[in-house]
């Protein structure tokens, strides 16, 4: 049997993750794990690894797309991401987070962006960014079947609003409107919620009161599970990361110095040997000089 066989089989073995066993993970008491994935190959090793949750996040417009913010990346650019990460995945959970600009402008607007998520991308899940009139979307998308997942604390898309990337909920007023919009996210019918950049004390506070689970990031220990960008936890940056960023790898230097090497190897004719080529049957060689000249 191949590697490719086996990996297949495992894969098969393994049960599903779906939006019921959320809940169930959460009744356990068994924290759930997600991660932000963008691409096939990394769907191929998160798979492997045994995530629960993967996030094809609009965090991609900076970390793969190259812009400054998560702002401009469009609907049509991560159904490209996404759907290479559905190709990848079996168990895990895929969640398709809905850019900035396609959903704001009215319940009819969020469904379609919604609808797109599943039908052409392929999510089991979509994710949206806020509270306020950001409730009546998640109300109006789950309505139509399509599970949510919400997100409050620190909104990327809007961070600009609160002044920049920083954490939330800092002072009993603002804490009390992150909660309250945990609260009337999953009133409107949010399956999960995302808790980022909020004290991990208020996130405890705020757990007294969500039924549904909580996925934190950089919201301490007392949610039901966490969530990192995949570029942060691998270090495959050579900037910082955000306070809440645990780097399990230095992959950039790692990267860095594999290409380096490469490079090298080529200007210098080391690269390829004989071991790394193709070759020829020697009388083959012979007729193909005769027939060249």
């Amino acid at each position: 049997m191949s590697d490719l066989s086996l990996n297949i089989a495992s894969d098969a073995e393994r049960l599903p993750m779906t939006v019921p066993a959320l809940m169930d993970r959460k009744r356990s008491g068994e924290p759930l794990v997600m991660v932000t994935c963008y691409d096939y190959p990394s769907a191929r090793i998160v798979e492997e690894a045994g995530i629960d949750l993967v996030l094809v996040g609009d965090t991609a417009a900076m970390t793969v797309l190259g812009y400054d913010s998560t702002v401009p990346v469009t609907v049509d650019e991560l159904l490209v991401l996404v759907k290479a990460v559905r190709r990848g995945l079996r168990s895990p959970l895929l969640v398709g987070d809905l850019p900035f600009g396609s959903y704001e402008i009215s319940n009819e607007q969020a469904v379609a962006t919604a609808q797109r998520f599943l039908k052409e991308g392929g999510c089991d899940v979509i994710k949206l960014e806020g509270g306020g009139v950001m409730i009546d979307r998640a109300r109006a998308i789950a309505s139509t079947g399509i599970p949510v997942i919400g997100h409050v604390g620190l909104t990327p898309q809007t961070a600009t609003a609160v002044g920049g990337f920083k954490a939330q909920g800092r002072t009993a007023e603002r804490a009390l409107r992150v909660i309250e919009d945990a609260v009337a996210l999953q009133e409107a019918g949010c399956c999960c919620i995302v808790f980022e950049a909020i004290p991990a004390s208020v996130a405890e506070v705020a757990m007294d009161r969500i039924d549904i689970p909580v996925i934190g990031i950089g919201a301490g220990s007392g949610t039901d599970g966490q969530v990192l960008v995949w570029h942060d936890l691998l270090g495959l940056y050579e900037w910082g990361s955000p306070r809440f960023v645990k780097r399990y790898a230095e992959l950039r230097p790692e990267i860095l110095g594999a290409l380096q090497s490469y490079a090298t190897e080529v200007r210098a004719g080391q690269f390829p040997t004989s071991e790394y080529t193709y070759s020829i049957d020697p009388a083959e060689l012979e007729e193909l000089r005769k027939l060249l000249a």
